[in-house]
């Protein structure tokens, strides 16, 4: 299943894992002209890096299926709320994207043709085959450009009032030996729009994961991470029962 705003890989199962993915994506549309240096598209301001990757080797597993966004998050961030000013950025991590400076009606034409479609087709998704675990799959740079501060973790563990998953899953990952991020690089409860709306308002179980770039810069390392995270999502979704 592929749209504009969005792409289906694997077959949904019910009780199976749906791995979501809002920023796996970093294309523009031809008759859309962002007014950047096309460098930039290649980077985590315009991409989750990494995560389309894992999310495909995930769906190729029984049971696993992938559902991520299939534009740039400078086009439409798909993980904000449609009346958060960030929703179509108009500068990111120092960077100014000067075709977002819309008006209004720009601006509503833009959410009705890929946050609203997205969105709609998730909670379709959902519905129609209910998962036993959702996946919510992001990365996260080593280091913000406007920033001296390292960041450490190589996987973050988010989430926001229901905490049932990362609670299994942060001593799980640690026991593989990583070092993980409880609520780190930042806090799930700040940005968790994607989740907040299809899980955590409907009581659906899910994981919030943040991997760090330089772990999933390889098709060495992606595969790795897809069988972690595979042994993962089985494991917590069996504690969750």
């Amino acid at each position: 299943m592929l749209s504009e705003a969005y792409r289906l890989l694997g077959t949904p199962r019910f009780g199976g894992i749906l791995v979501v993915s809002d920023h796996a994506s970093n294309r523009v549309p031809d008759d859309i002209d962002l007014g950047i240096d096309p460098a930039l598209l290649s980077q985590h301001i315009a991409v989750d890096l990494g995560v389309a990757e894992v999310g495909a080797l995930l769906a190729e597993r029984p049971g696993i299926a992938a559902f991520q966004g299939n534009i740039s998050r400078l086009v439409c961030d798909l993980n904000r709320e449609p009346e958060a000013p960030a929703v179509i950025p108009i500068a990111s991590d120092g960077h100014a994207i000067p075709g977002n400076a819309l008006d209004h009606a720009a601006h509503q034409d833009r959410l009705a043709r890929f946050h609203a479609p997205y969105h709609a087709a998730l909670s379709d998704l959902l519905n129609d085959s209910p998962p036993g675990l959702v996946l919510s799959l992001h990365s996260f740079t080593p280091q913000l450009s406007t920033s001296a501060e390292a960041r450490p973790w190589q996987v973050g563990v988010l989430y926001n009032a229901d905490d049932r998953a990362a609670r299994l899953a942060i001593p799980l990952l640690e026991n593989m030996g990583l070092c993980v991020g409880d609520q780190l690089p930042y806090s799930g409860k700040l940005l968790n729009y994607t989740m907040n709306r299809h899980c955590e308002a409907e009581e659906r179980p899910y994981l919030g994961i943040e991997l760090r770039q330089d772990q999933v810069a390889t098709p060495q390392q992606q595969a790795q991470w897809a069988a972690r995270l595979a042994k993962l999502c089985n494991e917590v979704a069996l504690k969750l029962g």
